[in-house]
């Protein structure tokens, strides 16, 4: 049987990327890819929610063999999840080639 694969993707507030990095690797990742990016969310949430939303963001891409998803995502909202100071969203799609990753 081949291996499937699954990209992780992680939108988190600036600083956090390591923290997303540390739970995945500690579920059997390997690495990833970390992003600048800038959030857009609506002013008025603030207000609504009486939350800061920071528009400085980092996007973390994952590429996890699909039998460890489960366990890196929630290892990942645990450590750095809407709950955090990292207030990271995290979600994956699968993929379906990979090319010049090694995976044993």
């Amino acid at each position: 049987m081949e291996k499937q694969f699954e990209a992780i993707i992680t939108l988190i507030n600036t600083g956090f990327a390591d923290v997303v990095m540390d739970a995945a690797r500690a579920e059997g990742a390997r690495g990833g890819t970390v992003i600048n990016a800038r959030g857009t969310a609506d002013k008025n949430l603030e207000k609504k929610y009486g939350v800061a939303i920071t528009p400085d963001k980092e996007l973390v891409l994952i590429i996890v063999d699909k039998e460890i998803r489960d366990n890196v995502l929630t290892a990942i909202y645990k450590a750095a999840g809407l709950d955090t100071d990292g207030h990271g969203i995290a979600f994956s799609i699968p993929v379906s080639d990979v090319v010049g990753l090694k995976f044993e």
